[in-house]
């Protein structure tokens, strides 16, 4: 069973790949769909649009909310692709992070010209 930090790694290496192969500028469901390949080929496990519910109080809301991509059932991935990343992103993943009780993010921005400025790691 590999631990966390190694899917990470694995997880970057896959997002590196593909915006090696892509570059920046398209839309983030390419990005997206060309990731699941790699995730796969790199024998992890990978689910894409994976429903969070928001819980409040006493009332659960399906109320549309929804992680890019959930990695061996513990890692989200937040894709973006804009000019920056914002505060606004990073509280989105918090956000995901904790309605969907997992420990670990990764915040990927493909609008960069080098992808580890536009990767942060996240942990709850």
């Amino acid at each position: 069973m590999i631990n966390i930090n190694e899917i990470t790694e694995k997880i970057i290496g896959c997002a590196i790949q593909v915006h090696k192969e892509l570059g920046p500028g398209l839309l983030e469901s390419a990005y997206e769909e060309c990731l699941m390949y790699e995730l796969k080929q790199a024998g992890l496990s990978a689910e894409r649009q994976v429903p969070v519910p928001i819980v409040y109080k006493e009332i659960k809301l399906d109320c549309g909310y929804r992680i890019d991509i959930l990695v061996e059932k513990k890692i989200i991935i937040e894709l973006k692709v804009v000019d920056a990343l914002i505060p606004v992103h990073e509280a989105q993943i918090l956000t995901q992070l904790k309605f969907a009780k997992k420990e670990i993010g990764l915040l990927i921005n493909f609008n960069v010209t080098l992808l580890k400025n536009g990767l942060k790691r996240y942990k709850l």
